[in-house]
């Protein structure tokens, strides 16, 4: 026989389900400000719809999909206990992926797992959602908060999300569209943006600074900094794209991996890209890293944007046109860098050329120069 014991309740195994309910609540005048009008149905559905007849119109719709999370930047969020930003990183990762497509997203889900449902911080981690989902153009038509006690502690939340777009197939952007004379544009990030976060962490651990240290290079506490909200850049890379004199040709995210291999991704295999670091000083945050960690250079150029958060391939007679755009738009852009082809590439001897990375056969890119000081 069972030894005796009081009732075994869900909300006694550390679930409360109407913390849950509450949070709902709590969330849905923030979720109604992420919305479109093909999106069908309210919240608190089993799943969220999209009516998608207008992609009839298209000769050949193209669906384009996305996942992603945060990362270990939560960490920071949870130390500080603020929690409306996170949501801005988490439609970036995941969103701005699918316009590298040329695609327009169009609707987003979010999945939240925590060892404990606080209604307001669920709240607020959703309010950054759907204020990023806004700033993209995108819906976010569902998502759903998971109590996980036992597992996760109190305190502790991780958030993930996917995202559905589309393209019509003669539309689409990539390696094919690249040729010999295009130029490199880069878009300004707003910081760190949510990659290299262990690295980050790890660094500023390791010298004992607070996230409530002054820094003086930030004009701001090292937590502040650490929170930027990472840039979205949807809705005016789309902007660009349908830009008539801007002929785009490829697109690339900078996130995990840096600068080098992510542009080496969108380029055709016979293709050679020469960037300059300088063209642009990265914000005052990157080199604090480097400098208190002792990164080498190579190691933090491969795990930060280094201030470049996209990158855009195109033609060099559009180039003006497309600085001028972006800059209507509050993105600094600049020319930086230039395509070849890699049988008569201007390659310098002695410093790494990327290629071949995160299993794309991808093109060839070398990093040359010495940001200003």
């Amino acid at each position: 026989m069972p030894a005796e014991h009081a009732p075994i309740t869900y909300a006694g195994a550390g679930v409360d389900v109407g913390a849950g309910d509450r949070a709902i609540e709590l969330m849905k005048a923030s979720v109604k400000l992420a919305q479109r009008p093909e999106v069908l149905g309210g919240l608190g559905g089993f799943a969220g719809m999209f009516d998608a007849s207008a992609l009839a119109a298209m000769a050949r719709p193209v669906l384009v999909t996305s996942t992603d999370g945060v990362g270990t930047k939560v960490a920071i969020a949870q130390a500080m206990d603020k929690h409306d930003t996170i949501g801005f990183d988490l439609v970036g990762m995941v969103v701005d992926d699918i316009i590298v497509c040329g695609a327009e997203p169009l609707f987003m889900t979010d999945y939240i797992a925590t060892g404990k449902v606080v209604p307001e911080r669920i709240a607020a981690i959703v309010s950054g959602i759907a204020a990023g989902c806004q700033i993209a153009g995108v819906a976010l038509i569902g998502g759903e908060t998971a109590e996980h006690p036992g597992l996760l502690e109190p305190d502790e939340y991780d958030c993930a999300g996917a995202a559905t777009g589309v393209v019509d197939h003669a539309d689409i952007l990539g390696a094919h569209r690249v040729v010999p004379g295009d130029v490199v544009l880069a878009l300004a990030s707003s910081g760190l943006h949510s990659n290299g976060y262990s690295l980050v962490r790890k660094v500023f651990a390791t010298v004992g600074w607070a996230f409530d240290r002054q820094v003086e290079e930030f004009g701001r506490t090292l937590g502040e900094e650490l929170l930027e909200p990472t840039r979205v850049y949807a809705r005016d890379l789309l902007a660009l794209i349908r830009t008539d004199g801007i002929d785009v040709h490829a697109l690339s995210h900078v996130t995990g991996g840096g600068l080098a291999a992510n542009l080496a991704r969108v380029l055709p295999r016979d293709a050679f890209a020469r960037v300059d670091r300088s063209t642009w000083t990265p914000p005052a945050v990157f080199d604090v890293v480097r400098d208190l960690g002792q990164v080498p250079v190579a190691d933090i150029e491969r795990t930060l944007n280094m201030g470049i958060g996209f990158v855009a391939v195109l033609p060099a007679a559009d180039l003006d046109l497309a600085i001028a755009t972006l800059k209507g738009r509050g993105i600094d852009a600049w020319l930086l860098g230039r395509i070849s082809d890699l049988a008569e590439a201007p390659i310098q001897d002695g410093i790494e050329v990327v290629r071949g990375v995160k299993g794309v056969d991808g093109g060839s890119v070398q990093v040359v120069g010495s940001h200003p000081r």
